[in-house]
């Protein structure tokens, strides 16, 4: 079933499709058997028929989103439904919708359920839940990535049009990659963080899936705008963005600090996307990485990790044994950081931004792979804290240095697993880098 917002938009708007109809034919797949582990909460056929025959007695033309089935990662609020953030002791009945859902609600968009992740969106690899480990959409002796593993993975089996994450390290972009999709990371504060879970709030974007550009550029514009129930929302200051110029410049890590983790297949499918870049105009520049893997460290290994535990110490503090091991490892090492070590990590990181904002004189966007190479489940349960770092490798550092960034498809190692690349940019040049990955057609 073709579930492209364009396409959906125009069977509705010449009627050969009415909302009604579209639910009924999603609800044998949503409703089917769950054998990736994409859902927490799946809405039933009559909740979802009570939003699409609301729909059918207002006037398309009207609603951006009219009809578009979505799904909403577990730690974002959807009125009347509980929040788990994969952790059933935590969970709770959301009174209201976080603002992006209600924006999106409001826009036509039918929520189709609720879906699986790292709990408390601690992971990259999408195994780290009590509702099972969500399954690579290509091939499930793989992970999904996370944390976001079930919305990646329900757009990717066709069961929604796009889907909301939310992204502190690289949770909106890493199952993008792993599931052959495109994820914006958008502007920290661009979209409202309002009735999201927190991980680490001071650094927490909500995130969007799509199978193509365009479509995730259509729910970014609807999700976005300041809200004044974040603190931590904020107004674009660039509502002309400069187009990026037909000779633009894109930076790529030294040679020596790229790191592909033992696959032999995805360093040669990086060159072809830089190739791509090359070959329609853009000048590749070289540039010393190491700033951003020395920040991307900070995130875990120095004491903004402590935000985890700030975001979630009532519960952990009184029910840590009801939290999924590796997750409640990982929290509770920041019980060794001082408030001294907190300002430490802070200097540093204040440092590190300084000397980044250097490399932005000479180029318009840096050009990664989104991840190295990636993981079958077993690999990943035998070492988890390693996998899951290097699957950061190139990711970690974005929040912590205010960068927008989207994650696009870039091609196919041999065993038909996907690869992607991620363009990234100063705050608020996220329509920049949105016109890049349509021109190179993803």
């Amino acid at each position: 079933m073709n579930l492209s917002i364009t396409h959906l938009r125009k069977a509705y708007l010449d009627g050969s499709l009415r909302p009604s109809q579209l639910v009924e034919q999603l609800a044998s797949t949503i409703h089917g058997e769950d054998s990736h582990h994409v859902w927490i909460t799946r809405l039933a056929l009559t909740e979802m028929l009570g939003h699409a025959r609301q729909l059918e007695t207002m006037d398309p033309l009207k609603l951006p989103l009219y009809g578009i089935p979505f799904a909403i990662k577990d730690n974002i609020d959807l009125a009347g439904f509980p929040t788990t953030a994969a952790c059933p002791a935590y969970a709770y009945t959301a009174d209201q919708h976080a603002t992006v859902v209600k924006k999106l609600i409001a826009a036509g968009a039918i929520p189709v359920g609720k879906t699986n992740l790292d709990q408390f969106a601690t992971g990259l690899v999408g195994v780290r839940s009590p509702y099972g480990a969500c399954k690579n959409s290509i091939d499930p002796a793989y992970i999904s990535g996370g944390s976001s593993s079930g919305s990646a993975v329900a757009v990717a089996l066709g069961m929604a049009s796009f889907s909301l994450g939310t992204d502190t390290a690289g949770s909106g972009r890493v199952p993008a990659a792993f599931n052959n999709l495109v994820g914006i990371k958008p502007s920290c504060g661009l979209l409202s963080t309002h009735g999201v879970v927190p991980a680490c709030r001071s650094l927490d974007c909500v995130s969007i899936f799509a199978r193509n550009t365009e479509d995730a550029e259509q729910v970014l514009a609807i999700a976005q705008g300041e809200d004044a129930a974040d603190p931590y929302s904020r107004p674009s200051p660039n509502h002309t963005t400069p187009a990026l110029k037909p000779e633009f410049r894109f930076g790529v890590p030294y040679a020596e600090q790229l790191q592909f983790f033992g696959n032999p297949e995805t360093p040669g499918l990086f060159n072809n996307a830089i190739q791509e870049l090359v070959a329609m105009g853009g000048q590749r520049v070289d540039i010393d990485f190491s700033v951003f893997l020395n920040t991307a460290r900070l995130l875990y290994e120095g004491a903004i990790v402590a935000e985890r535990y700030a975001a979630i110490r009532p519960f952990i503090e009184s029910q840590a044994e009801a939290m999924y091991p590796v997750t409640r490892n990982i929290i509770q090492g920041a019980s060794k950081f001082s408030a001294a070590d907190a300002y430490h990590t802070l200097y540093q990181l204040k440092a590190n931004q300084a000397q980044a904002q250097k490399t932005w004189a000479d180029i318009d966007l840096i050009v990664t792979p989104t991840a190295g190479t990636i993981y079958t489940i077993d690999e990943v349960e035998r070492d988890p804290i390693q996998t899951n770092s290097n699957l950061g490798y190139y990711t970690n550092f974005m929040n912590l240095l205010d960068l927008c960034a989207i994650a696009i498809p870039a091609g196919f190692q041999q065993n038909g697993l996907p690869f992607g690349i991620t363009l990234c940019a100063p705050a608020f040049h996220d329509d920049m880098l949105i016109d890049l990955a349509k021109q190179l057609g993803r």
